[in-house]
């Protein structure tokens, strides 16, 4: 028995040789081969126990899987307590979720009653991570690497081999230390047997012989748990002499008939508790029940007299058999679970095919077909197992249709990649142009062309993102270098702007000092008035500007009293700027300011378009407060948008 568990352990050690390399993946398939778990590999539990003559054909089956399994707790005493560790769906975790399931066992359930949960644990994230594997090696074989340099690892995997080491250490020396005590065990056994076989040669008084046997079985119920390749001929043997020690027992009656007594009725509360059992709805813990009712016959319920013997074994056996029946079909409800689950399956993997025959040219297409993915994904793994005939063939036929959405979706990135590298190397030219000019002094020639490259900058698209943030930079740096310079230059106004200087200041003190007469209609149109006023004395000197805005704010204070909207204010502003426009009587004035508009409402256009763009390369919903900053700029240069088309539209009627 030994000897076996050691050939498997050292067949998983093999196994674990290859877990090498490592890593997560965008659509993983999160399984191979046969994605149904392990659990489903288990044989079937039946129940029953019987003595050869008493046991139909059909049940030599049920009677040897109960006879294995009261051997394997016969072997640990505290194994039985893996019934009550439930086998959870490995099979619908992700990877993350399997290492830490593990740990909980490995922390919290004996080391020797969890192997069937660490099997299927292990199972399930070694195929998974091989998928995962597979996926990294096609993208990197994809963009242009060789096979023999691929190297992968992953965060997930290193601290499953940590978790899973740490479980084969805790088992080696559970069983390194189980080995000789199961040997003990088995000696103390077998001198019990070798004492009992000569209970019957004794030349003594029969009490004391029967005495003798009582401690015999005393010890033999103490004596230990044995390996279980020895325990049903051991238990056998034991057995066949506890009945030739009761036979002896023949020329004392009185002792021998008071225990058959006694054995008759433990065993019929045994009987009555079996028949109990059936009425149990759940039926997997009705049958381990039942179980440990056959062990407990077996073990620590002597024989009863001939008399009774066959009718006590035929009821207990028939009371097995009802558990058993209803226990197959329970399985055979299973199985048309199982066509169902597989209906569910093909019809998720139908979806996946024409998701993947789709043509799809654009990056927001592609994230939201990414997403139905995903979620067709977790709904393959949570659709539950399919009949064990065709789950090689259900998975490998969703494993090629994921696997033709990752390549053409690879395929698609692959070369956005390439465009974004070409925009790349567009701006770093647009840089290397600012920076050569930054600090140019022929401001007629260079301020146009820096004008130029920052508009062509808006026009090229995305570049990598790991390049975008630093390359603005540059190109702003430069950008702003110039302007700063050119503005200072411009802060030396000529005598034309002081005396409009010296005008709007004299008329900023009479504004200061107007009160609203009442009148709303007078009242506006002496506001109009200041304006049209204002605008006349012309452009003041570039560094004292700042009187733009004082007259502006008094301006907005008294249309704000007079109830004027924020956007008939700007055009009322915009009608006495024409006015003064048409009064000049400059044909080339109307044709710049037309000119200006339709350039202001293009760049507006292009910044909305932008900020449209730029929402559809971000993965998060309205709710994220990225996308709520973009969303209001895009509503806010609409509104602009909306006032450069009112004012064009009032240039267009005075024209």
């Amino acid at each position: 028995m030994l000897d076996q568990k050691d050939s498997n352990l050292h067949h998983a050690e093999e196994n674990d040789a290859s877990d090498h390399i490592e890593g997560d993946k965008e659509i993983a398939v999160e399984q191979t081969t046969t994605p149904e778990t392990a659990a489903e590999n288990k044989t079937e539990e039946t129940a029953g126990q019987a003595s050869p003559d008493a046991v139909e054909v059909n049940d030599a089956e049920v009677l040897n899987e109960i006879d294995e399994s009261n051997a394997e707790d016969a072997e640990d005493e505290d194994n039985v307590k893996r019934h009550s560790i439930p086998v959870l769906d490995y099979h619908a975790m992700n990877m993350d979720k399997l290492v830490n399931e593990l740990e909980k066992l490995i922390k919290n359930e004996k080391i020797q009653a969890i192997k069937e949960h660490v099997d299927g644990i292990k199972y399930e994230f070694d195929l998974k991570y091989q998928e995962l594997l597979e996926e990294k090696k096609e993208e990197f074989l994809n963009d242009g690497g060789n096979e023999i340099d691929f190297r992968y690892t992953s965060p997930v995997k290193q601290k499953f081999n940590k978790v899973y080491g740490e479980y084969r250490e805790k088992r080696n020396a559970y069983y390194k230390n189980l080995e000789q005590n199961l040997k003990n065990n088995l000696s103390k056994r077998q001198e019990i047997i070798e004492e009992l076989k000569g209970l019957i040669n004794v030349e003594e008084d029969i009490n004391t012989t029967y005495k003798h046997f009582k401690e015999l079985q005393e010890r033999w119920k103490v004596a230990g748990p044995i390996p279980r390749l020895n325990y049903n001929d051991v238990w056998r043997t034991y057995q066949h002499h506890v009945e030739r020690f009761y036979d002896f027992l023949d020329i004392n009656r009185d002792l021998r008939d008071l225990d058959f007594k006694h054995n008759l009725e433990e065993k019929e509360k045994l009987i009555a508790r079996a028949e109990e059992l059936a009425e149990i709805p759940d039926i997997n813990t009705a049958f381990r029940e039942l179980q440990s009712l056959h062990k407990i016959w077996k073990e620590e319920i002597g024989p009863v007299d001939r008399e009774h013997r066959e009718d006590v074994w035929n009821r207990f056996s028939e009371a097995t058999r009802a558990i058993h029946e209803r226990r197959q079909d329970y399985f055979r409800n299973m199985d048309e679970i199982h066509e169902q689950n597989l209906v569910r399956k093909e019809e998720i993997i139908a979806k996946i095919n024409d998701i993947a025959n789709n043509e799809i040219d654009a990056h927001s297409q592609w994230q939201r077909q990414i997403k139905e993915m995903e979620a067709l994904r977790e709904a393959f793994f949570n659709a539950g197992r399919v009949p064990r005939k065709v789950n090689e063939e259900t998975w490998t036929a969703f494993k090629t249709a994921v696997r033709k959405f990752n390549r053409r979706k690879n395929e698609f990135y692959k070369a956005l990649k390439k465009d974004q590298q070409d925009n790349l190397a567009k701006k770093q030219e647009l840089i290397r142009i600012a920076q050569e000019n930054k600090d140019s002094d022929d401001w007629e020639v260079v301020t146009p062309l820096m004008k130029k490259i920052q508009s062509d900058w808006k026009k090229i698209g995305h570049v990598p993102r790991k390049y975008s943030d630093r390359i603005w930079k540059e190109f702003k740096a430069a950008c702003n270098h110039y302007f700063d310079r050119l503005h200072k230059h411009k802060q030396d106004g000529s005598q034309e702007e002081t005396e409009a200087y010296n005008a709007k200041e004299a008329l900023l003190d009479r504004l200061r000092e107007f009160q609203l007469t009442g009148n709303h209609d007078e009242d506006i149109e002496t506001v109009k008035n200041f304006i049209s006023e204002w605008r006349s004395y012309g452009r003041v000197p570039y560094f004292k500007k700042n009187i733009e805005g004082k007259f502006n704010k008094i301006i907005d204070a008294l249309f704000k009293k007079l109830n004027v909207a924020k956007r008939d204010i700007e055009l009322i502003k915009y009608g006495n700027k024409l006015e003064v426009l048409a009064n000049a009587d400059q044909e080339d004035l109307i044709n710049n300011e037309i000119i200006f508009i339709r350039r202001k409402i293009d760049e507006v256009k292009g910044e909305i378009r932008q900020l449209e763009n730029n929402l559809q390369f971000i993965n998060a919903d309205d709710n994220n407060p990225i996308v709520r900053e973009v969303n209001k700029n895009i509503n806010r240069h609409k509104e602009t948008l909306s006032l450069w088309k009112a004012k064009l539209a009032q240039l267009r009627e005075m024209d």
